[in-house]
């Protein structure tokens, strides 16, 4: 039997999602609380990794088992063994051809930025702070340049290892909330570090250091060493992730809204 999950943890306390020998992570404590459940060792497929620090409403997993468990199950049962920063918000059976990671079409990231002159005190692990002004329309002009499919390898990680660098951005939003900034993207995968990136070039256009065009710049030089500073992890969600629509999987979870 092949069972599908969603989850939602805050990433503050985690060393990333991926297991890590010795580190507290997400996929450790995730299997970990399976296993008890199903009476056998668990291994989970993600939808995709986040890095140290970052959080998820909306987390998609899939895992095979032979243990013969309700869906309420595998839901409560986990979450009795799981830490209070990570939930399981739903479980779906789903057939052999379901892969969290290889069908997902599409995912949703969200990036909040505080823009104010004083610290945060309540959602410091929530929001990356910027004390200096940023102007939206700036930033939103800037972005216009990366929706679409393009290389970007000038937003990447130096560490990053995937072998094709393309990646196809479906949308790109930066709006004003009050003394928030955030920013949207949607895009059929992502590179290590590549909303980050993103966001430190939105953020860096926004404060006028540079004209919106120097996205394209950015984009077409292919360097990651011209892109500027990779934006903190802590204003970074995974919302949602996105699968066809035969799987019949549960909506975004309302968590997402709160990220």
């Amino acid at each position: 039997m092949r069972i599908a999950l969603g989850v939602e943890y805050d990433g503050s306390a985690f060393y990333g999602w991926q297991v890590q020998p010795g580190l507290r992570t997400v996929q450790a404590c995730v299997e970990q609380a399976l296993s008890k459940v199903a009476d056998h060792p668990v291994q989970v497929v993600t939808a995709g990794r986040t890095d140290t620090g970052v959080h998820a409403a909306g987390q998609v997993i899939h895992f095979d088992s032979t243990a013969a468990r309700s869906i309420r199950s595998w839901v409560f049962g986990a979450n009795t063994h799981l830490p209070k920063d990570i939930s399981i918000t739903w479980a779906q059976e789903v057939g052999d051809d379901f892969h969290a990671r290889f069908s997902a079409t599409a995912r949703h990231y969200r990036y909040v930025i505080l823009n104010r002159a004083v610290r945060p005190g309540l959602w410091g692990s929530k929001v990356s702070w910027c004390y200096y002004p940023l102007d939206v329309q700036r930033m939103s002009a800037a972005a216009v340049h990366l929706v679409g499919e393009h290389d970007f390898s000038s937003y990447r990680a130096l560490s990053c290892q995937a072998k094709n660098p393309l990646r196809t951005i479906r949308h790109l939003d930066v709006r004003r909330e009050g003394e928030l900034v955030i920013m949207e993207v949607i895009a059929n995968a992502f590179l290590q570090h590549m909303v980050r990136n993103i966001a430190g070039v939105l953020m860096t256009i926004g404060a006028g250091e540079r004209e919106p065009e120097w996205a394209q710049q950015v984009l077409l030089a292919r360097d990651r060493t011209l892109g500027g500073v990779t934006a903190p992890p802590h204003g970074l969600s995974l919302t949602a992730v996105e699968y066809p629509a035969r799987f019949k999987l549960p909506c975004l979870s309302s968590a997402a809204l709160l990220c």
